[in-house]
């Protein structure tokens, strides 16, 4: 047996895997960012309209919030074999599972962010004349955008995480490998399939970190006084207490 054969051997550290099986990393790895930017992308969309609805009628807030936690306590594997029935071993029953589970995170913390927004902005805001749709893009959302932003990254996180049980459908991305590596005692596969899930989850939190930076310009102020425009003719300014000044 060739020393440097770690196929043979089946090391955990293994260099020819990566180039004998570099096509089928990649396609794996391409799959489970396509399955959590979708199911991400999906569940932020669901979670706004829920979040201001709770926000707008409180009666409903428990209701919403509360729907979100229990979907949030089905254990993985049994959602996607309750899904499975009706949209089949496909990506659909993945990507559906992924954004009932984030919606417990981003509902809660956009809901969080609009609850945040100082009443005295709002107040000199519609003084200026702003309609609801208005005050809520151009003045709430901003100053909501630090909590929403945590909330998305969480989410994102835990989504790379959870896309590996998808596995069991046949649609987990890296899921797939560490399933087949362990069913086969593959330990190369499982390590690269493990390390990719984490440097990918990292990788993701750093760029919506940077998206967040690049966003909330007046969290970076520091001593300086922070302004929200709040009309063409003025503005609202904000201390580093977030209340106007």
């Amino acid at each position: 047996m060739a020393s440097g054969d770690c196929l043979t051997r089946n090391s955990w550290v293994c260099g020819k895997y990566l180039d004998e099986y570099s096509e089928e990393i990649t396609t794996a790895l391409r799959e489970h960012i396509y399955l959590t930017v979708v199911s991400v992308a999906i569940g932020l969309l669901v979670a706004f309209p829920m979040a201001l609805a709770a926000r707008r009628w409180r009666m409903s807030a428990s209701v919403l919030l509360g729907s979100t936690t229990i979907l949030y306590t089905i254990p993985s594997l049994a959602m996607f074999a309750i899904l499975q029935p009706f949209t089949g071993l496909t990506d659909t029953t993945v990507i559906i599972g992924l954004v009932l589970y984030s919606l417990t995170i981003l509902v809660r913390n956009i809901l969080a962010g609009l609850e945040s927004v100082p009443p005295d902005v709002v107040e000199s805001a519609k003084g200026m004349g702003y309609g609801p749709g208005r005050l809520l893009f151009q003045v709430e959302l901003p100053l909501a955008l630090p909590a929403i932003m945590a909330g998305l990254r969480i989410a994102t996180v835990s989504t790379v995480a959870l896309t590996t049980v998808g596995a069991v459908v046949g649609s987990g991305g890296l899921g797939n490998l560490i399933y087949a590596g362990i069913d086969t005692l593959f330990k190369a596969q499982v390590l690269v399939a493990s390390v990719l899930c984490v440097a990918l989850a990292l990788v993701a939190d750093v760029l919506l970190l940077g998206v967040q930076w690049l966003l909330t310009p007046w969290t970076r102020a520091g001593g300086r006084k922070r302004r929200i425009v709040a009309s063409p003719a003025g503005e609202v300014e904000l201390d580093e207490a977030g209340a106007a000044a």
